[in-house]
């Protein structure tokens, strides 16, 4: 319900003027809303009209790794250029690009032959994107871990103050308090074992740095025939490959109990295109002990990043810290089964 809400709000903000087709040479018959873009069926098939929310600097480097990575691995999201020859179009003080459509249905991470799939497929884009190399450093990851993690703990440490002089305590309030040293040390567990682990060194070997997708959720993920197909690289950024399994994995996990079985899958398919060395699987143990799930919850209400209400907020930190146990139970497993 809730990123339902967001998106029609969101949505609110396009105009959907044919002059604005015009521009990308598209006669637009129909345009229907379709999570947080509208797409539209034209003159030359169904394509997808975004409002742009961030920089031209970020869509060029968007445009570029696609551009990139489609040298090697066509199963990736294309622009469809502007009449002047560039990637978006400036309507009313807005900035909007246009991309075709990717045929294909949602990822099901419930389904062994999806998940396998779009194992496979990562494994593919990682191979397809090593070597690339961009001068925007906010895109450039490599290295910058374990200072974020500590920056992080920080973060968690401000939050508990927050929660703490808040006379009227809210239930997230004391949820979250009964909590947050837990998730603390799990940060700093997470950070002390990249430093003892071979991090910088992976940081250094080029055949382990890639393009991370940063956003591998299941509606990113289109299966056709398959075969994983990728859409939605806004928070892409260049990293070690790890990082994307781990935020792959996270994503994975947290729906199926932290099904070890799960990670398994994903890792096994993923060395049928890629690979993988021991070394590069303590660094992504040690990432994925650092609690993302709680710590995103709370950056968000505390900072108030998200508009939700207070309902959703609770509702979703019952459910991170709920899971405690099984997290627990799925690192160990990690640890002894896999490493």
């Amino acid at each position: 319900m809730l990123p339902r809400y967001s998106e029609r709000r969101h949505l609110t903000q396009y105009d959907l003027c044919v002059e604005l087709f015009d521009r990308f040479d598209l006669i637009v018959y129909d345009v229907v809303p379709l999570r947080g873009v509208f797409m539209a069926s034209t003159n030359k098939g169904e394509k997808i009209l975004k409002k742009v929310e961030y920089t031209k600097e970020e869509l060029k480097f968007i445009y570029n790794i696609l551009s990139y990575i489609r040298n090697k691995f066509a199963r990736v999201v294309d622009f469809v250029k502007a009449k002047t020859g560039e990637i978006y179009t400036i309507w009313d003080g807005n900035m909007y690009c246009i991309m075709d459509v990717v045929q294909g249905k949602e990822c099901n991470f419930s389904n062994p032959i999806d998940l396998n799939a779009a194992s496979k497929g990562i494994g593919e884009l990682h191979c397809a994107s090593e070597g690339f190399k961009t001068n925007i450093y906010m895109k450039y990851n490599n290295g910058k871990l374990i200072d974020t993690f500590k920056r992080r703990v920080q973060e968690m440490d401000f939050f508990k103050n927050i929660a703490s002089i808040h006379t009227n305590k809210t239930e997230f309030d004391e949820i979250f308090l009964k909590n947050v040293d837990y998730y603390i040390q799990e940060i700093k567990k997470s950070t002390d074992m990249l430093e003892k682990s071979y991090y910088y060194k992976l940081c250094s070997e080029e055949d382990k740095i890639t393009i991370c997708h940063h956003d591998l959720a299941h509606h990113n993920i289109l299966i056709n025939n398959e075969e994983a197909y990728f859409i939605d690289f806004d928070y892409a950024i260049i990293d070690l490959k790890v990082h994307d399994l781990c935020n792959f994995i996270n994503k994975v996990e947290k729906n199926f109990a932290f099904d070890i079985e799960k990670a398994n899958i994903i890792l096994e398919s993923y060395c049928d295109k890629n690979t993988l060395n021991k070394r590069e699987l303590e660094v992504l143990y040690a990432m994925l002990i650092f609690p993302e799930d709680f710590y995103s919850i709370s950056k968000d209400y505390y900072t108030k990043r998200k508009e939700w209400d207070e309902a959703i907020f609770l509702d979703r930190l019952r459910r991170k810290s709920g899971y405690k146990e099984d997290r627990e139970e799925f690192l160990s497993n990690f640890r002894t089964k896999i490493i």
